[in-house]
């Protein structure tokens, strides 16, 4: 601690973070949140990684400068002529960034086609992602996560196949059939141009469970590999290749399957020319309702989409460059040191993101005094409250009678990275913001984080 007076209080927590968690590669800030000044600091200037304690800052943004009623649109044109129930010419999808794009839309806009005396489609199906531009994938990903529902791929037309939006994924659901042979599997919400091999066995019902199920990489083949028993069921994300023209084979396949005549229809990528007409415009959930969903469940697809559509919304083109930009603004903004972030995305994945434990605990006090606090601190993850949407990523931690509801805060972890950061309501009743970053460490850091905050709660 450096210029903070050393209280029984600080000792204690002191004393704590060396036996428990070790004071190397560890920060701490503590802060009130009542004067705004810091009251406990181990390392509390030095720069860490946030991992994704990161979507404070990038959640907080975008309900300012987005707005808690922000909606991503995705538009429906056709561009032909429609004669004896067939348009002669061509169908566009154009995306806005929407995460919560998913089959019950193809479906409608099947409906929407129809209604207009479409029954055949003599020409292609475009999708029109130019709201996004850059790289589909956030920076720092490592070759061997690309598969995984958390290292999703983003354009701004792109679909989920579930509640939780996991955009930019398909999930392939696998059940044991008869032992010795492959298991029978499905893809939600269909195969969306995806290449599917079964290479995998079905074991007797007490067998080990070694499934895997990967998309090679960069390419739309997904392998199912390995053993499952008998009369059990999987469920696995993978990741889409090109969500943009992955999406309109889920389109087109969802479309067959409502009686259009699509047959020789092809797929592909184009900007809607001026001569389209609109026929039907689909509107997420506002933002306040999509937001808990990204904090508590710490759904990077969301993030990612986020930074995107602040950098178009801010400065005129969707690129990860321009949210980052964007945040950097918001942070100066709310008086934060920018210095003391640096940012390559705003999901917290890239290993190249650092922040300090003061600036993290200032940007909390500092939302207090805003118009946006509520959803803000309303949709972090609550310690110990088991239903989904309530307790997130917390709801398995601090969940003893005494701990339970006293932790609102944003868990954080990549490779030997773990942080938590947020709000803590100790035994005294006051409230404070705090935040504990780790780095070089292993999965036990989750424990001695926790048992950092139980000092908290049980000292201040």
């Amino acid at each position: 601690m450096i210029g903070l007076p050393i209280t029984a209080n600080a000792h204690m927590l002191d004393q704590a973070i060396t036996k428990n968690i070790g004071k190397l590669h560890t920060s701490v800030s503590l802060r009130s949140l009542t004067t705004g000044n810091v009251l406990y600091e181990h390392n509390g200037q030095t720069l860490m990684k946030p991992a994704s304690t990161l979507k404070l800052l990038t959640g907080s943004a975008a309900l300012h400068v987005l707005g808690r009623d922000y909606t991503f649109s995705t538009e429906l044109f056709i561009d032909g002529v429609i004669a004896d129930a067939t348009l002669y010419g061509d169908v566009y999808i154009k995306g806005g960034g929407d995460p919560t794009l998913q089959q019950q839309d193809f479906l409608t806009f099947a409906k929407i086609l129809k209604r207009h005396g479409i029954r055949k489609i003599q020409g292609n199906l475009y999708g029109d992602d130019s709201a996004f531009s850059g790289n589909a994938l956030t920076p720092g990903i490592a070759k061997e996560d690309e598969t995984e529902y958390y290292a999703a791929r983003i354009s701004a037309l792109t679909m989920s196949p579930n509640t939780d939006y996991d955009a930019g994924t398909v999930i392939v659901q696998i059940t044991g059939d008869k032992t010795t042979q492959p298991p029978s599997f499905r893809v939600l919400p269909n195969a969306s141009g995806m290449k599917i091999v079964n290479q995998a066995r079905t074991v007797a019902k007490t067998g080990k469970n070694t499934l895997t199920v990967k998309r090679q990489y960069s390419s739309n083949t997904v392998i199912i590999a390995g053993n499952i028993p008998q009369g059990s069921t999987v469920k696995e994300w993978v990741t889409l290749q090109d969500p943009t023209i992955n999406t309109l084979h889920a389109i087109k396949n969802t479309w067959q399957s409502t009686g259009l005549n699509i047959s020789q229809v092809t797929v592909g990528r184009k900007v809607i020319p001026a001569t389209a007409s609109k026929l039907y415009t689909k509107e997420s959930l506002p933002l306040h309702k999509l937001y808990p969903v990204f904090m508590k469940l710490s759904n990077n697809s969301i993030a990612d989409i986020l930074v995107k559509t602040l950098g178009l919304e801010m400065y005129g083109e969707g690129n990860t460059e321009n949210g980052v930009a964007a945040l950097r603004d918001y942070a100066y903004s709310l008086g934060l040191n920018t210095k003391q972030w640096r940012l390559e995305d705003g999901s917290g994945m890239s290993h190249a993101n650092r922040v300090s434990a003061n600036e993290l605990t200032a940007l909390l006090a500092k939302m207090q005094q805003q118009s946006i606090y509520t959803n803000f601190y309303q949709g972090l993850p609550i310690g110990g409250q088991e239903e989904r949407f309530v307790g997130g990523t917390l709801r398995k931690r601090f969940d003893t009678n005494a701990l339970r509801g006293r932790v609102v805060a944003k868990t954080g972890s990549i490779t030997n990275v773990y942080t938590l950061s947020g709000y803590v309501t100790a035994k005294s009743g006051r409230q404070y913001a705090f935040a504990i970053m780790t780095d070089k460490k292993n999965a036990q850091a989750l424990k001695q984080i926790d048992q950092l905050v139980e000092v908290i709660i049980q000292h201040y």
